[in-house]
Formats: structure tokens, C-alpha cells, sequence
């Protein structure tokens, strides 16, 4: 038998955090709610949570800032709340890796769905054969250094990596030797049902390809498989 899915909803609003709470208890889900941020990192390090729903607009630490921290530390999927105004945070929430979103007012049934949506997208995914928690990550001539989100290469140059192609690069060292089929790297890089526009992975690859391989035109670590993908050749080693 599955376990019930944790739910940890985020919102300074008391009645909206109650609603959704008591909504989604009474379609079997586990609920733990989080008036700020501090109590949601409270959350995280003390049970297994399996998804968080996020409102922006907060005092203190608003949710575009905890959006970050739950990316770069940890894989949890991430639904923001935002106004109907709060376009630009929108998508800077959606650059940052939140999996989708829902505009406020909204219906508990509509974030019902999504959140269900999402579990499986993240269930389906394939598992991580060595998750970047480290703070370096050795691979071919590469050291990349993951807080500063560079590389560095064996003569000691380094080269910065965009958000986009720091988080692609993760993905493949997170899942070395695997193959990954253009929707999968879309669901782990960009966290969402991907728009028209996101089904350009093949250029994201190309982007990367030209910052860590030898020859872009004769790719040794990032494989194309016709028909199936993507897969990362190299020896990974974190520490």
C-alpha cells in the first residue's frame, strides 16, 4: 500500500491555509501548514514532505526566495499561489523551478488537480543515481562547484553556467548513465507541464554541449539517443 502523499501548504493568510488544508485532509492527504518561510524549513528538515504549496507574496522571506532555497536544496515539487498582479514574480517562480502555479482567487478543486498532476509527473520520473547535495561535483575535466554554480577545468579556468544550464548540468549528474527522453529532462529541468515554447530542449543541450564538451560537434559526455534522448557518459563524484 502507497503512503499518503504530505502536503505542506505555505501562506501568511490564517483562513486561505486553513481552507486548503482542511480541503485536501478530506481527500486523504497529509497536511502540514506553514504560516512564513522559518516555518516551513522547520517542516522540511523534521518530516518527509512531498510536495509544498507556495504562496509569494509573504511578510519577511516572501516565496520567491524559498522557492530558491527549496531548489537548490532539496527535490521537493513546488505549486505557487500568486495574485493576479504578481505576473513578473510569476514567472521569475517558474525560472526559479516551482512545477506550476495557480492565480488567487482559485478553486480548491483546480489546485486538487494540479497537485495530483505533479505527484505524478514526479512519480514517473526516473530515480537519481547520485543527487547533488555535495559541494563540488568531479566529472571528465570538469570540477563544478555547486554553491557558486561554476565550473572549473583542469587548468583552472573557470566558466560560468546560466540558471538554465546549471540546472540541465544537475540533472545529468544526478542521473549519470541514464537515458532521459526530451518530456523526462523537461519535467526535471523546467518542473511543469512545459509550454510550446519549453519544447526547445534540444537547444538547452546544444548550450551546454558547447561549455563542457571537447568537440560540441562530437559530444562524448552528453549522448544523443535518436528517438529516445539524452544520457551523461561520464564518472560522477561528489563530495
Amino acid at each position: 500500500m502507497e503512503a499518503t502523499p504530505h502536503i505542506a501548504v505555505v501562506d501568511d493568510n490564517r483562513d486561505i491555509r486553513d481552507l486548503v488544508g482542511k480541503y485536501l485532509q478530506k481527500h486523504d492527504y497529509r497536511v502540514s501548514l506553514a504560516e512564513n518561510a522559518a516555518a516551513l524549513r522547520r517542516l522540511v528538515e523534521r518530516n518527509a514532505i512531498d510536495l509544498v504549496v507556495l504562496d509569494l507574496m509573504m511578510p519577511g522571506e516572501d516565496g520567491l526566495s524559498l522557492c530558491r532555497f527549496l531548489r537548490e536544496t532539496t527535490q521537493l515539487p513546488v505549486i505557487m499561489l500568486t495574485a493576479m498582479a504578481e505576473e513578473t514574480d510569476r514567472i521569475v517562480g517558474l525560472e526559479l523551478g516551482a512545477d506550476d502555479y495557480l492565480t488567487k482567487p482559485f478553486n480548491p478543486r483546480e489546485l486538487l488537480a494540479r497537485i495530483k498532476a505533479v505527484l505524478r509527473r514526479v512519480q514517473s520520473l526516473p530515480p537519481q543515481r547520485a543527487q547533488i547535495q555535495a559541494k563540488e561535483v568531479r566529472f571528465d575535466r570538469w570540477l563544478l562547484n555547486v554553491g557558486r554554480r561554476e565550473l572549473v577545468d583542469q587548468d583552472g579556468m573557470t566558466v560560468p553556467l546560466s540558471t538554465a544550464e546549471f540546472r540541465l548540468l544537475s540533472v545529468f549528474l544526478d542521473h549519470a548513465g541514464l537515458v532521459l527522453s526530451r518530456d523526462q529532462l523537461l519535467d526535471l529541468v523546467v518542473g511543469r507541464n512545459a509550454e510550446p515554447f519549453d519544447r526547445a530542449i534540444d537547444n538547452r543541450v546544444s548550450r551546454l554541449r558547447k561549455k563542457i564538451e571537447s568537440d560540441p560537434r562530437a559530444p562524448a559526455l552528453i549522448k544523443t539517443h535518436w528517438g529516445g534522448g539524452y544520457s551523461f557518459s561520464a564518472e560522477v563524484v561528489s563530495r
